[in-house]
């Protein structure tokens, strides 16, 4: 009974204090909001559906238009229904899904600002009226004006009609317009006015085909700031409680035996656990319960042992494991976000060996097949990998609905998941782009000089193909006696052009360059012209007579001669005939250029071989049957150009003979032309592959009839369900590989051509099948149904059999038929066809309107469609054969077809049971095709091997099995920083979208530490959430069950691009203790910036030009931020914020000395040196730019002192000219600090105090803007106008590729040095840095003026002379004393640095290279600011400091302390004293100081309560004058 009474006394004491910790539940909650107010969600929908497809976007526009019209919509709610309600017409159920995580994120916020910024660059604001329109530079409100101005615009030239920059992301009506012209409309879509507008303008652009653009502007905007997520809040523990606390001391504290306290924690809330379980054993689970509870429930952290934390990841995983898997990924994120408050209940826990196992062998075919390691994350979306470190959610949420659009699709055409995986791994871009295709040069048409395998000339080379493999100089040739390389000219003798290319014959060949060349000449071909009255056969026949006759070396001396001749009106008979005279005196020149000459060969030959490489232009030239890009052909020199295609060409031939692909009994030219890439023809239009031409074929067949209403997809699979198609049909097997639409008029001439050359193809290829598309230039409603060829033809394929028709189509089409049929005399011969004849007007209209719409061909254009790729329009001279359709087959074949086919059709692609050879249609065949090959595959997906998935693996399934489903595979350590971000991220994806989860657990095998020493919250939610009055709630993080006692630090984790700064918070988030606070600590962020990021490298020379600055601005405003671009990478970042922008190089050195020369990025438009670019997204914003000197500047230096100016009259000039900006900059003391948390801003004020109090010089202080306070941020103003300084603010972000610190400290350590060459204007030439704990009694400008000696910078070294911490000095020991070889080890509370010398020596980028190589072992430069430049020391040279300039207690005995000129609070290993303390003890004047800016405080305070006073008292008397 007692036992019970006990435990009914246990329960109470549980449940107080539970209702005790809902009393002091302290929170931590943090939000994130945008600089710019809110925008209305109807506009980021529209965007959302624009980027899913612009007719959507146009479509939701006319809806939500219409669906609003007369209706007040009060709330964002309301809103956000009707767009939900809509979107179902356009998105699938899973698609909307995705949607709703994109309006939750806001991605498109930033857009409609950008939009908006637009609207306000253009003053639109001065306008009072929601919708204005912009025509050709006029503004209107009206909507009578805008016929006006169109009347007047028209009649004028068109010259008056300004055109405005539109840029991809513009909303045009239409997709393609007849006049350049665009009307702008800027206004918001659901406004009263907004229909009319939109209303008059459509019809304006459907009917006078001036594009109208529309971009959205919000004239009323909500007074209340966007709020962000996508973002991680973390609070670092900042105490030492959590060092694994020495053993024996806390068996002194407990006194207990070490085994008995074996099992942690035993007294808690003064219950003595230990001792009840010995009273009570039977009673021991109960105990454990109660136990358990209280540990997860208590508001402190236990201190724990080292061998308590060996367990800790297992014991994490056992726990996830136990849990309901509905609940594991809960639990999952529990732990790892709230780890320190969870661990003292978790190395309770025992754990599985069946677990443990399991996990070991995965964690093994990890490693070997995809290099995880143990504790590493790893998230694959589809056998997308992704790394959580460095993606951002905005950017996972992109590949979401990439992915989605594609399983959609294949959803659509009929695949379940399973079938659908395999499919999306298919890769089938192939590498198009970098294919090059070759023509087949087995050819007679050639003329060889030369034949390296045969002429005696070579006989002395070795003849082994080995020789290849021998290493040789660089650019040098290897002389082999085999025909390796082979360069063909295809010339016009009597051209200009192609002299050049007969003086590098003529070099190769009398140099013996191991190169075999070869002449095709462009002449007429017809027999009956002879060389007597057209110089190109004259030429050719006098070429052949050379060769025959003397040698090939004279003909190509004959031939370099004849450039003598050549003028401006090229070549006569006469002047060949003078050449010949010249070179061979006896030859007869009537017989060699006559009707009878036996020279007069080849030329037939000749012109089909052109004919057949598709060629426009001459000069050409073929290596190895590679065609050479025109911009190769326009080089100055073209060795240059052959010898590095042939050094591009050689090691695919290495590879080869070292394969023993090709042996030396082979032929090399059969081995060269057997290749995969060699076409027996070359055609442009063909291997040249534009991503925009594939047809997107996949759509829904509309319920409603009118299909000039639907969208391009859903019309081409109506088409698709009504096209009949040409075939031969064969006995094995039924399906086409290729769908061929031909677009023609069949009434033209050239029309005809076409089909009869696609039937020549069709016969003998019985892969692919033919339909016809009708593209009639005249509408023809003839009485006579007749006389119409097209309506035959269609009636023909309707009414009989793919064979038949075949035949009687080719009939029909003969020249002859068609004549008699447009007469209206042809017998049709076939009752069948004649009773269709008159139903075939629907299909007509059909035809017509599909090649208008989606097409978008003039009538009567020719064009060629392959299983949804468009070739065309063909111009009008173009041939398109029969052995371009076997090119075309072929080059689908190599490139994408292999692989779909084997995978669809040879049964290894779906080996299950039900699944059926016939399920696959050839419209199924031709869907996959036109929806896979375009989809740029960039990236690997991979498989996720492992060895078993039941005691180690969280296993989630899809809700919705039947639908679209994701499949997401994780690999993570539930104790890891990766867990803290995984958790939530999946936890909200599983939520939101339906998919299979698999989360593998990767356990360390033992931890040596805490591995978490951090609580972390992920602000992402999977819809937007409304308040009652239905406004959006926007999302913030919110950290309860925190330790009340422990020390945190607060750290933003944000996407990459985005600069966010506190700008409200009471409390030091450095330094927060729950204890201090009443109930809570609550902060606010700004993104302050978005950055626009970007590589520039010298466009020639292809290094980054070191010291280039840009500025960025807008068209009011130029500059507004600069940059400086760094030697890494060349990397530079500019900060922006949503709208449009005008990058330039800055004005000076840079803009003299540099132009741009490419700018490559989304939405940049380049005008010379005028670069505008958009920021309209919160993803990252990368720009690439090459840049190039100018050419006189060629040989002139960025970073150099430009030597020429220092002559006596510049110096005369320069010391008058006083007003120089960067002069000025050095007159002033430019002092740098940085601070963090409020007790070292207080310091930093006091040594701000210092430096004043001791100079004379104006002073400028520089800070990292980066940790200030909000508080000290507004303080500064104050102290500025009181001390008479100035100060500046920088701020850098921590670029992406080099090595993150997970510190917030070491973060801070990093920008002490790290990025000095970046921080400061190029005017500013020295900067002295001073801690924020120091106090100066010197002038510091002795320390400005100092010679460095040619070093970048001079640090003070650390003092000897405080002899008791010897034991404390580590540079005097081990590796720093190897190392530094008796150079004294440098303090970095104090250093000067030489900005210009060390932009000039690179430091800044040798710096960062050296810290990307130490820093990624974590346990090397652990003081980072300080053994960074030390470890450099032999690089990058320091100046020593004498030593009066830092003296710091700790490091330097007493008597030197009268000759300080600065005073550092170093922290002191042996006392741990605190700051503060030390402060006032070393320093007399520290009082003094701080008494000083506390009264300035007090009296800034009392102001600003007075302005407010005063304000209220203004309002309150315009209230009364309201009433």
């Amino acid at each position: 009974m007692g036992v019970l009474i006990f435990f009914y006394t246990l329960l109470c004491l549980c449940s107080v204090q539970l209702r005790a910790d809902k009393k002091i539940n302290k929170y931590v909650t943090t939000l994130i909001n945008a600089k710019w107010n809110e925008t209305p969600l109807v506009l980021e929908a529209a965007e959302y559906f624009n980027d899913e497809n612009p007719t959507y976007f146009w479509k939701f526009v006319d809806a939500f238009s219409k669906k609003t019209n007369g209706l007040a919509i009060a709330t964002e709610k309301e809103s956000y229904d009707i767009i939900m309600e809509l979107a179902k017409n356009y998105l699938s159920e899973s698609e909307i899904a995705v949607f709703k995580l994109g309006l939750s994120l806001r991605i498109y916020s930033a857009r409609v600002e950008m939009f908006s910024q637009m609207a306000v660059n253009k003053n639109i604001s001065s306008y009072a009226c929601d919708s204005v329109v912009d025509i050709g530079g006029t503004f209107t409100c009206s909507l009578e004006d805008i016929d006006e101005l169109l009347d007047s615009s028209q009649i004028t030239e068109q010259d008056t009609w300004e055109t405005t920059d539109t840029y991809n992301i513009d909303h045009r009506y239409l997709s393609t317009s007849e006049t350049d012209k665009t009307i702008i409309l800027y206004g918001q879509i659901g406004t009263p006015t907004f229909i009319e507008f939109h209303e008059k303008l459509k019809n304006i652009a459907e009917t006078k085909g001036i594009n109208y653009i529309l971009r959205h502007y919000v004239k009323e905007r909500a007074n209340k700031k966007l709020c962000l997520s996508g973002y991680g809040v973390e609070l670092q523990m900042k105490s030492t409680e959590y060092k694994a606390t020495d053993d024996s001391d806390i068996k002194d504290n407990t006194g207990k035996s070490s085994e008995v306290t074996n099992d942690g924690v035993e007294e808690i809330e003064g219950i003595n656990f230990m001792t009840l379980k010995k009273l009570y054993p039977e009673q021991h689970v109960e105990l454990d319960k109660v136990q358990t509870h209280l540990l997860e429930t208590s508001h402190e952290i236990g201190a724990l042992k080292v061998w308590q934390f060996q367990e800790l990841s297992h014991q994490a995983a056992e726990r996830i494991m136990k849990s309901p898997s509905t609940e594991s990924l809960n639990v999952l994120t529990d732990i790892s976000q709230n780890f320190p408050m969870q661990a003292k209940s978790l190395i309770r826990t025992k754990v599985n060996s069946d677990m443990k196992k399991e996990m070991k062998l995965n964690q093994e075919i990890f490693m070997a097949s995809l290099n995880i390691q143990p504790t590493d994350t790893a998230l694959f979306i589809n056998g997308l990998f992704f790394d959580l470190e460095a993606i951002d959610v905005l950017t996972l949420l992109e590949s979401l609905r990439s992915e989605l659009r594609v399983m959609e699709a294949l959803h659509k055409i009929g695949f379940n998941n399973k079938k659908m995986s395999k499919l999306l791994a298919l890769d089938l871009s192939g590498g198009m782009d970098s294919q090059n295709f070759a023509m087949d040069i087995r050819d007679s048409a050639i003329n060889w000089i030369n034949d390296i395998e045969n002429d005696s000339r070579y006989s002395k080379w070795p003849p082994s193909l080995t020789e290849l493999l021998r290493p040789t100089f660089p650019g040098m040739l290897r002389n082999i006696r085999r025909n390796l390389y082979n360069l063909v000219l295809i010339i016009d003798p009597l051209s200009e052009d192609s002299m050049p290319l007969i003086a590098l014959a003529q070099s190769l060949y009398s140099h013996s360059a191991p190169l075999r060349v070869g002449f095709v000449f462009v002449t007429i071909y017809t027999t009956t012209v002879t060389g007597l009255t057209d110089a190109g056969v004259a030429v050719n026949n006098a070429y052949h007579y050379f060769a025959d006759t003397k040698s090939t070396k004279e003909a190509v001396h004959f031939l370099a001669e004849l450039g003598n001749y050549i003028g401006p009106y090229g070549l006569d008979v006469e002047d060949v005939k003078k050449t010949i005279k010249s070179r061979d005196s006896s030859a007869n020149i009537n017989y060699i250029l006559g009707e009878e000459s036996e020279y007069d060969v080849g030329r037939h030959l000749a012109g089909d071989f052109i004919k057949r490489c598709g060629f426009k232009k001459f000069p050409q030239a073929l290596l190895n049957g590679i065609p050479l890009t025109p911009s190769q052909l326009n080089s100055e020199s073209y060795e240059e150009a052959v010898l590095s295609t042939i050094m591009s060409q050689t090691p695919a031939l290495q590879k080869a003979v070292y394969r023993g692909d090709v042996t030396e009994g082979d032929d090399v030219i059969d081995f060269l032309m057997n290749q995969p890439n060699v076409m027996p023809r070359l055609n442009e239009r063909i291997l040249k592959v534009d991503k925009h031409a594939w047809l997107n074929l996949i759509g829904t067949l509309p319920e409603d009839e009118d299909y000039t209403k639907w969208s391009n997809q859903d019309l081409s699979t109506y088409l698709m369900k009504k096209m009949q198609y040409f075939f031969v049909p064969r006995r094995t097997n039924t399906h086409h590989m290729y769908s061929f639409w031909v677009v023609a008029d069949l009434k033209s001439l050239l029309g005809r051509q076409l089909l009869r050359e696609a039937f020549i193809y069709v016969e003998s290829n019985t892969d692919a099948r033919i339909g016809v598309i009708i593209n009639t230039k005249d509408d023809s409603d003839d009485s006579d149904l007749k006389s119409d060829i097209n309506r035959i033809v269609l009636a023909a394929l309707d009414a009989l059999s793919p064979e038949r028709a075949i035949l009687y189509i080719r009939k029909v089409i003969k020249e002859e038929n068609a004549a008699l049929i447009a007469n209206g005399n042809f017998d049709l011969e076939n009752d069948a066809v004649a009773v269709l004849l008159k139903i075939q007007n629907s299909i007509l209209q059909l035809h017509q309107h599909y090649v208008k719409s989606v097409l978008n061909l003039e009538p009567g254009a020719r064009a060629i469609l392959c299983n949804g790729r468009v070739i065309g329009p063909l111009d009008s001279d173009e041939e398109f054969t029969n052995e371009d359709f076997s090119l075309l087959e072929r080059f689908s074949q190599s490139t994408y077809g292999a692989k779909l086919f084997m995978r669809l059709l040879k049964d290894q692609f779906f080996n299950d049971d039900e699944y059926e050879e016939n399920d696959i249609t050839d419209d199924m065949i031709m869907k996959i095709a036109s929806l896979l090959v375009p989809r740029p595959q960039t990236r690997n997906r991979f498989d996720v091997p492992f060895h078993g998935d039941d005691h180690s693996v969280i296993k989630i399934p899809a809700a919705n099995p039947d639908e679209v489903a994701f499949n997401f595979i994780a690999i993570v350590d539930p104790v890891s920083r990766g867990a803290q971000k995984l958790g939530p991220i999946l936890k909200t994806l599983q939520q939101a979208l339906n998919c299979n989860i698999k989360v593998f657990l990767n356990c360390l095998e033992k931890n040596s530490d805490m591995p978490l020493k951090s609580f972390y919250r992920f602000v992402l939610e999977p819809e937007l959430q409304f308040t009652a009055e239905g406004d959006i709630s926007g999302s913030f993080a919110k950290f309860t069950k925190l330790p009340t006692s422990s020390l945190l630090t607060q750290y933003i984790h944000a996407p990459e691009n985005w600069l966010v700064e506190v700008v409200r918070s009471v409390y030091d988030l450095d330094n927060i203790k729950l204890d201090n606070v009443a109930i809570g600590v609550h902060s606010e962020f700004e993104l302050e910036y978005l950055l626009l990021e970007g590589h520039c490298f010298e466009a020639v020379m292809g290094n980054p030009p070191r010291g280039l600055q840009f500025t960025l601005g807008t068209k009011k405003q130029p500059v507004m931020v600069d940059t400086i671009v760094m030697a890494n990478l060349g990397y530079f970042q500019l900060k922006a914020n949503p709208g449009e922008w005008v990058l330039r190089l800055r004005q000076g050195r840079s803009a003299e000395i540099y132009d741009f020369t490419t700018v490559d990025g989304q939405d940049a438009i380049q005008n010379g040196n005028d670069v505008k670019v958009l920021i309209s997204s919160l993803r990252s914003h990368v720009l690439k730019i090459k840049v190039s000197k100018k050419p006189d500047k060629a040989s002139m230096d960025l970073l150099s002192d430009n030597e020429k100016d220092s002559g006596l009259w510049n110096s005369i000039s320069r010391t008058f000219a006083t007003t120089d900006e960067s002069e000025d900059q050095d007159e002033k003391l430019n002092i740098f600090s940085l601070a963090s948390g409020h007790l070292y801003e207080r310091f930093l004020k006091i040594m701000m105090l210092s430096v004043i109090k001791h100079t004379k010089t104006p002073v400028k202080f520089w800070f990292l803007k980066n940790y200030l306070s909000p508080t000290l941020k507004d303080f500064l103003p104050h102290m500025a106008e009181e001390y008479g300084f100035e100060y500046e603010l920088v701020q850098y972000k921590w670029p992406r590729w080099l090595h993150q610190q997970t510190e917030k400290q070491r973060t801070i350590w990093g920008y002490k040095i790290l990025f000095l060459d970046v921080l400061f204007p190029l005017n500013v030439k020295k900067i002295i840095f001073v801690d924020a704990d120091q106090v100066v009694r010197a002038d510091l400008k002795e320390l400005a003026t100092m010679d460095l000696g040619g070093a970048p910078y001079a640090y003070t070294p650390f003092c000897d002379s405080r002899t008791e911490m010897d034991g404390f000095r580590f540079w005097k020991q081990g590796y720093w004393r190897n190392h530094l070889q008796g150079r004294a080890y440098h303090i970095s509370a104090l250093y000067v640095v030489d900005l210009k010398r060390f932009r000039r020596i690179a430091a800044g980028d040798r710096l960062r290279g050296q810290y990307q190589a130490l820093s990624q072992d974590p346990n090397s430069l652990s003081n980072l600011d300080q053994d960074l430049p030390n470890n450099m020391i032999h690089q990058v040279a320091i100046k020593t400091l004498p030593q009066e300039w830092l003296w710091c207690e700790t490091w330097c005995d007493d008597a030197s302390k009268r000759y300080a000129k600065t005073i550092d609070l170093c922290n002191n290993p042996m006392t741990k004293e605190a700051k503060l303390q030390a402060a006032i003890r070393i320093l007399p004047e520290w009082v003094g100081y701080d008494e000083e800016i506390k009264a300035l405080q007090q009296k800034v305070e009392n102001e600003n309560r007075q302005t407010e006073k005063d304000g209220e008292t203004i309002e309150d008397a315009a209230k009364h004058e309201e009433l």
